[in-house]
């Protein structure tokens, strides 16, 4: 069973007044509708909730205290998925409302039953409507836009393809409503190749996203060996041409040397609560060699963390390595700079690696 995540931002579910837009939500229903077989299965990941809400409270910009954003998500998360639920109805689909929180991806338990969930719903012939559970979201844990969310949500369905809807054509070489020079680029074969290039701010008045996001979640499911495509969900023909299996759009090649799941979710989802810088002996050791982190090449230790706990790895101002430690920050400062003999000393109890292979990414040669 084939499973294609298609995501709308909020510039595409409300217009500039919070307005539901109809027109693009019944055009993506159809479609899904279309080819919604026992062979081919659809999530939806849905923004537009904050919109919606201050629309209805009569709210005319986009407030920035949390607790604000919070109140108009929960008033407009029923607009929303109300709007999905009428529209996939009306072609006979049956759809679930999905709230996720950054906590849901950063917690392993929490991951693996959010995808046995979402399997269910699949396997019913039911499509998820998707968003972020901004209601009980904080500064700290949060998505930042859904196109991050979008992203996991393909990686927990293992889905064929994601399909990230905008109002624009796709991903071009600048902004295209400030330099008429700016081309299409039709596809990335390496999401490193767009560093150089001005991938957009932030997106329209009420939406938080922007190419930018759109290019580092096309980077993210690359990497677990899902392609992605970047288009206009405002051209109807564009849709539908994408899963067909012709182009639209921009179009990122998924790499070929898949990376776990467990990585992933690591490098990308697991939130960081402190840094452990190390010597170049130890920086060699994990980069080179693949090796587990030992306490003897930790020079310093900063934050504040427990075991389990996700840190950034340091070495010469970079950050080379992301990984779950197997100490907190306390006992690790009393053993950081000591041969394994002196840390069971000291620890008789405690792991020999700070932070074992197994559980590390390293993130730069």
């Amino acid at each position: 069973m084939a499973t294609t995540v298609v995501k709308l931002g909020s510039a595409l579910v409300a217009d500039d007044q919070g307005v539901v837009r109809d027109d693009v939500l019944a055009a993506v229903s159809e479609e899904i509708a279309k080819r919604s077989t026992h062979d081919e299965r659809f999530v939806i990941v849905s923004s537009g909730a904050i919109a919606c809400g201050l629309r209805e409270l009569g709210i005319t910009s986009r407030p920035t205290a949390m607790e604000e954003l919070q109140a108009a998500s929960a008033v407009g998360q029923g607009i929303v998925y109300r709007a999905w639920h009428e529209h996939l109805g009306r072609w006979g689909v049956r759809s679930a409302q999905v709230l996720l929180t950054f906590f849901d991806m950063a917690q392993r338990a929490h991951y693996v039953n959010a995808r046995h969930t979402l399997a269910t719903l699949l396997r019913w012939g039911v499509v998820p409507v998707v968003n972020e559970n901004d209601t009980t979201t904080t500064d700290e844990i949060s998505f930042g836009d859904n196109d991050f969310l979008a992203a996991q949500v393909a990686i927990l369905v293992e889905a064929r393809l994601l399909v990230l809807l905008t109002d624009t054509a796709g991903l071009y070489t600048a902004d295209p409503r400030r330099d008429p020079a700016a081309r299409l680029v039709s596809e990335v074969r390496d999401p490193s190749e767009l560093r150089a290039l001005e991938v957009g701010g932030s997106g329209s008045e009420l939406g938080s996203g922007g190419m930018r996001s759109k290019v580092a979640a096309a980077e993210m499911v690359t990497g677990a060996g899902i392609p992605c495509v970047v288009a206009s969900g405002t051209d109807r023909e564009a849709l539908a041409t994408i899963l067909e299996g012709g182009r639209a759009g921009t179009y990122f090649h998924a790499r070929r040397e898949r990376e776990q799941s467990f990585k992933l979710w690591l490098r990308y989802a697991k939130p960081t609560r402190g840094e452990l810088l190390v010597d170049a002996g130890a920086a060699r050791a994990l980069t080179e060699r693949g090796s587990s982190l030992l306490p003897v090449g930790i020079v310093e230790v900063r934050g504040e963390f427990e075991p389990g706990d996700a840190v950034e790895i340091r070495h010469d101002g970079r950050v080379i390595g992301k990984g779950i430690v197997n100490y907190g920050s306390d006992e690790l400062r009393r053993v950081c700079g000591l041969t394994s003999d002196r840390v069971r000393q000291l620890l008789p109890h405690a792991s020999e690696e700070a932070v074992h292979r197994d559980y590390l990414v390293v993130l730069a040669p």
